[in-house]
């Protein structure tokens, strides 16, 4: 039978690769845009971050994500000295977010509050994306714009509290697996990884529209 973290893994793959190959992040990656367009984004991750972690607190607790509720992971504080890096120290008073990205926000924001296995399904598609692919956004950007290697600029993407990445994702694997809920509850986590990853790919969306090659 298969685990239950490579079921999740299987049915999102569609959907992470919409997510990854956005023309967005095509163009953030292929160094065609901006470092304006860098910070718009940083910006983004602020507000979904914002949501996942503002209700870590109240899971800590909860017998299904409080086993992921994990401190080394929380990004909230490397994306504020990102923003102020990337905005100067004015940066909060201009902070916006795009339609695409309220939705997203909120929508972690009531799973956090309303249904633990739910918020299991954002933290996983969030906090293992950027362990993986975000480092290569990382890279990048450290040589598209300068950034100092692992600086401010960059620091969403280090996690100094997790040497050694590849052994963290198979533990947190392992604990996907032991999760302690029903066959109907896990199809619908998995659904709700690929609404993840739909929303992720939504905000994906409006800051192309945001940042138009042509422009």
């Amino acid at each position: 039978m298969e685990s239950f973290s490579s079921l999740i893994r299987t049915a999102s793959h569609e959907q992470h690769v919409e997510a990854e190959t956005s023309t967005f992040m095509s163009d953030l990656l292929g160094g065609r845009l901006g470092v304006a367009a860098y910070a718009r984004y940083t910006e983004q991750l602020w507000f979904v971050y914002e949501a996942l972690e503002g209700g870590a607190g109240r899971l800590a607790a909860d017998p299904v994500a409080g086993p992921f509720v994990r401190p080394e992971l929380f990004r909230l504080a490397a994306l504020e000295r990102d923003l102020a890096h990337l905005r100067g120290p004015g940066w909060r008073a201009g902070l916006s977010a795009l339609p695409a990205t309220r939705e997203y926000a909120a929508r972690v924001r009531e799973c956090a509050e309303r249904w633990p296995a739910g918020y299991v399904a954002h933290h996983y598609t969030r906090y293992l994306g950027d362990l993986s692919g975000g480092q290569i956004i990382r890279d990048r950007a450290e040589r598209t714009w300068g950034f100092a290697r692992k600086g401010d600029g960059v620091r969403f993407y280090v996690f100094e509290g997790v040497p050694n990445p590849a052994a963290f994702k198979r533990s947190y694997r392992e604990l996907l697996d032991a999760v302690d809920v029903d066959e109907l509850e896990k199809q619908r986590v998995i659904a709700e990884c690929k609404r993840a990853f739909a929303l992720n790919t939504g905000v994906f969306r409006a800051l192309g529209e945001e940042f138009p090659l042509s422009a």
